[in-house]
């Protein structure tokens, strides 16, 4: 019998340090071996603070493993014309092996055309329609998969849980999130379902699952009794929701009501210290194995 609050918590802080020492042994060798150091362009546009931070995080975490980080900030009204231009200058500069445009874009952009505009063999984030499409089908490799659905899929695989044959199910269906991981899933020989806003009883599809990967953006919207017991959850939710007592006046949480199904699931992954420190380790180990490909370094 299951006791309250017997879920194995998925440390995905401790993972992601471990993946990121990993890393950082490989690029030393590397830049022994060769003496080329893999490199990472980001290009923020605009004034967000959430893309701020997010941006040097990245710097943070590129300066911990030995990647070189390239930025370059452009204010909110920029045209589109220049972001394309950094982007051109970033695709043919050979120091660069990874390119990333920081999202949301403002609203004057097409973001699928800046998107576009990425060499496909830079393409780090994994967002290029030519890796998205040799994702979805058998027997192709994408030269990149997207770092927060490849870092869900990493989880499972360190924590020793079995995908092959399980009933998995994907809340959501973003193009950044919801569709590469039903797809990864799908690769792992999982039986996978998508649950989204047009969904009729989500709960009693939800409820079915082995695996679950939520990942809508609303607090607490999966509750303790839409999971069958021994479900892994992972959450890729972060939400922020009032809270007084906090210094900020908020706190962050999931997707899925975490006090609830701790006591159900067989695994589950927290927010914070979750799946977030993951796409960060995935998008350095994209850079990676970038610089690797680009170099014919095994």
């Amino acid at each position: 019998m299951a006791t309250e609050s017997s879920a194995i918590v998925i440390d995905g802080k401790s993972v992601a340090k471990q993946i990121r020492e990993e890393i950082a042994v490989e690029i030393a060798r590397m830049r022994e071996a060769t003496g080329i150091v893999p490199g990472l362009a980001v290009i923020l546009v605009g004034d967000r603070k959430d893309s701020a931070t997010y941006v040097r995080n990245k710097k943070k975490a590129c300066d911990g493993v030995g990647i070189n980080s390239f930025e370059v900030n452009l204010p909110g009204d920029t045209t589109e014309q220049e972001v394309l231009n950094s982007i051109t200058k970033f695709n043919e500069d050979p120091s660069v092996h990874g390119i990333l445009v920081q999202l949301p874009l403002p609203k004057h952009m097409n973001e699928e055309k800046i998107l576009n505009a990425v060499g496909i063999e830079k393409d780090v984030d994994g967002f290029h329609p030519l890796n998205i499409g040799r994702l979805a089908m058998r027997g192709r490799e994408p030269l990149f998969v997207p770092c927060t659905p490849k870092g869900c899929i990493e989880l499972l695989h360190r924590y020793g849980i079995q995908i092959k044959g399980k009933k998995a199910v994907v809340i959501g269906r973003s193009n950044i999130v919801g569709m590469p991981a039903a797809l990864l899933l799908q690769r792992e020989d999982a039986t996978v379902t998508i649950v989204h806003s047009r969904t009729n009883n989500p709960e009693d599809i939800i409820r079915d699952a082995d695996i679950i990967i939520s990942a809508v953006g609303q607090a607490n919207m999966v509750r303790g009794s839409w999971i069958k017991p021994g479900a892994v959850i992972i959450d890729v939710g972060i939400n922020p929701v009032e809270d007084p007592e906090s210094p900020r006046g908020y706190r962050l949480v999931g997707d899925v009501c975490y006090e609830e199904v701790v006591k159900v699931a067989s695994a589950v992954t927290p927010v914070p210290g979750g799946v977030g420190p993951m796409t960060i380790a995935m998008l350095l180990s994209n850079t990676l194995s970038s610089a690797k490909r680009m170099h014919n370094f095994n």
